[in-house]
C-alpha cells in the first residue's frame, strides 16, 4: 500500500497538558486546599462576600490567549472561602444541603469519565438505573414506575406537570398543541404555601399561572382539604376541567406536610392526577419520626424531590419518580434517526433518559448520589434527618424561653420561625428589627438564616438541612439573635448607625 502523501501541515494541537507529571502534581495541590476547606467548614465566617479585589478578577475581558493551568488554578483556589455557605454548620438559610467528602469524589471520578447519560449502552447508565430502581423501593411505587435524575424540583415539576397535562389529551396535544381543544381550559390546585416552581410550571407549560389556584391553609399551614373540595366543585360548575392537585410534604416557609392521604383521596374521586413538591420532605420517609406522617407518598402518581438538600448530595441533583412508566415516556419520547436505537453495541440501551425528559445532554448525576446512599446507607441518612428535626424542636425550647422571642409558626419538621420583638413595639418596626437582625448575623459571619414572611409579618427563618450542626451552634444562634437585637435597639433603630 503506498504511503498518504505528506502535505505540509501546521502542527496538531490538543487540550490535554504537555507534561503530566506536572498537571499531577498540580491536581494534587488543588485536591490538598480543596479537602483542606472541607475539613475547617466550622472555622471562620459562614458568609463572606467576595472581596473587590476578586471581584475584578471576572470582569476581564474575554481572553484571546490563555492565562495557562498555574495562573487558572490560582483563581480556583482563591475561590474557595467564598461559597454561600451551605457547607457551615450554622448555615440556616433557605433549603441548601451541605455536601459530604464523599461526593467530592464522587464528582472527581464523573468529570474524568466525562459521560452524557442521554442515552446509548455504557458503565454510567446502570448506575443511574441502579438509583431509579433505589428510589422505587424508597417510595414503595410499583416496578411499572419510571424515574430520571435532573438538576431539582423546579425541571422535575414541570416533567411532572406535562405528563400530567399531556395525558388530559391522550397525548394528542404534543402535536396539536392547546389551541382550541374539546377539554376546555385546565385548572389545577395547591396551597398558599407551595413553592413558586409550580406556578412557573404552568406559566412553562403554557397553562397561565391563574389556571393554579391556590387554596387557603389551616392554623398549621397545610391545605385546607374541604376548601379544596369546594374550589374543584366550583370549577367543574363553571366548565373548566381540573386536572391535578400539587400536595405539599415540606413547605419551604415553615416546613408543613399536607395531609397526603386524604390529597390521595380527593384525587381518587375527582380522577385528577396527584404530585407531591417532595423537595426536602419526601426524604423524610427515611427518617422514624417522619415516616408516618409521609404514608400517602407511595399513592401519588409523582413525587419530585432533590438528592441536593436532606441527602447532602453536592449540587445538582434532583429528581421526578412517576407512576405510570408509559404516561412518563408518552409525555417526552421522540428518537429521530440520529438517535436510532440497537439491540447490540453502543446504541442498545434502550429506554434511553432522553425519553423521560426534555434533555438529551445530561452530565454523570448518579454517581454522587449513588456514592452517598453506598458509602453511608438509608440508616445513617435517615438518622441525620431525624436528629435536625430534633434540632428545629430544640431551638423552637430556647425561643420559648427568652421573653424577646416569639414562634411564629408550628414546627412540623427542620425549619423553626421566630420573631425578636419588644412589649409594646409596634409591628412594622419589629419586622425592619428583624430584617435587620439576619443582615447582621450573615455580616458578621456568625449565622446565616432566612427572612420570610408568616401571616404576613417578618420572620427570622432557620431551616436545618445540615448534618454538621449541633445544639451548640443553635444555642450561640440564639445568644448572638438577642446580643444582635438590644445593640440594634440601643440606636434607635437608625439604619445609618448599624453598620456595626
Amino acid at each position: 500500500m503506498k504511503p498518504y502523501p505528506n502535505p505540509t501541515f501546521a502542527p496538531e494541537q490538543t487540550l490535554d497538558p504537555a507534561d503530566w507529571n506536572a498537571f499531577r502534581a498540580q491536581a494534587h495541590r488543588l485536591l490538598d486546599a480543596a479537602v483542606d476547606r472541607m475539613e475547617r467548614y466550622r472555622e471562620g465566617p459562614v458568609w463572606t462576600a467576595l472581596p473587590q479585589a476578586l471581584q475584578a478578577d471576572y470582569q476581564a475581558p474575554l481572553p484571546s490567549m490563555g492565562i495557562g493551568p498555574e495562573a487558572t488554578q490560582a483563581h480556583m483556589e482563591a475561590l474557595l472561602p467564598y461559597g454561600v455557605g451551605n457547607t457551615h454548620p450554622r448555615f440556616f438559610g433557605w433549603v441548601h444541603g451541605s455536601g459530604t467528602p464523599c461526593n467530592l469524589m464522587a464528582d472527581i471520578t464523573a468529570a474524568a469519565i466525562n459521560a452524557n447519560l442521554g442515552g446509548r449502552d455504557h458503565g454510567a447508565m446502570y448506575v443511574e438505573k441502579q438509583v431509579v430502581n433505589w428510589c422505587r423501593e424508597l417510595f414503595q411505587f410499583p416496578a411499572t414506575s419510571s424515574g430520571l435524575i435532573v438538576s431539582g424540583t423546579s425541571i422535575a415539576t414541570v416533567i411532572a406537570l406535562k405528563a400530567a397535562r399531556d395525558r388530559c389529551f391522550d397525548f394528542g396535544s404534543r402535536k396539536a398543541g392547546l389551541q382550541n381543544t374539546a377539554r376546555g381550559r385546565l385548572v389545577g390546585y395547591t396551597s398558599e404555601q407551595t413553592h413558586s416552581c409550580v406556578a412557573r410550571a404552568f406559566d412553562i407549560l403554557g397553562l397561565g399561572t391563574e389556571a393554579l389556584r391556590k387554596i387557603a391553609v389551616n392554623g398549621r399551614f397545610e391545605i385546607d382539604t374541604e376548601a379544596l373540595k369546594a374550589a374543584i366543585a366550583q370549577d367543574r360548575a363553571a366548565n373548566l376541567t381540573p386536572f391535578l392537585i400539587v400536595g405539599t410534604a415540606g413547605a419551604v416557609n415553615v416546613g408543613a406536610i399536607d395531609d397526603l392521604e386524604t390529597l390521595a383521596d380527593i384525587a381518587q374521586a375527582e380522577q385528577l392526577w396527584l404530585h407531591i413538591d417532595g423537595a426536602f420532605g419526601a426524604l423524610g420517609v427515611l427518617s422514624e419520626r417522619l415516616r408516618p406522617r409521609l404514608t400517602g407518598l407511595q399513592r401519588a402518581d409523582s413525587i419530585a424531590f432533590d438528592f441536593h438538600k436532606w441527602l447532602h448530595v453536592n449540587y445538582d441533583a434532583g429528581f421526578i419518580l412517576m407512576r405510570s412508566e408509559e404516561s412518563h415516556r408518552r409525555a417526552f419520547s421522540e428518537r429521530p434517526e440520529y438517535l436510532k436505537g440497537a439491540s447490540r453495541g453502543l446504541a442498545a440501551g434502550n429506554p434511553w433518559p432522553v425519553e423521560y425528559g426534555p434533555e438529551l445532554s445530561r452530565g454523570f448525576r448518579a454517581l454522587k448520589v449513588w456514592a452517598q446512599l453506598a458509602e453511608h446507607g438509608t440508616a445513617k441518612l435517615g438518622a441525620l434527618i431525624t436528629q435536625n428535626c430534633e434540632q428545629a424542636a430544640y431551638l423552637a425550647e430556647l425561643v420559648n424561653a427568652c421573653p424577646q422571642m416569639t414562634l411564629v409558626a408550628p414546627v412540623a419538621m427542620n425549619i423553626c420561625c421566630f420573631r425578636y420583638q419588644i412589649e409594646g413595639q409596634d409591628a412594622k418596626t419589629t419586622d425592619v428589627l428583624n430584617d435587620e437582625i439576619v443582615v447582621q448575623l450573615q455580616t458578621q459571619g456568625i449565622a446565616a438564616p432566612s427572612t420570610t414572611l408568616v401571616n404576613g409579618r417578618n420572620a427570622i427563618r432557620v431551616n436545618i438541612t445540615n448534618h454538621r450542626t449541633t445544639r451548640a451552634d443553635l444555642e450561640l444562634l440564639v445568644r448572638e439573635v438577642h446580643r444582635i437585637g438590644q445593640e440594634l435597639l440601643n440606636t434607635g433603630l437608625a439604619p445609618e448607625k448599624w453598620n456595626f
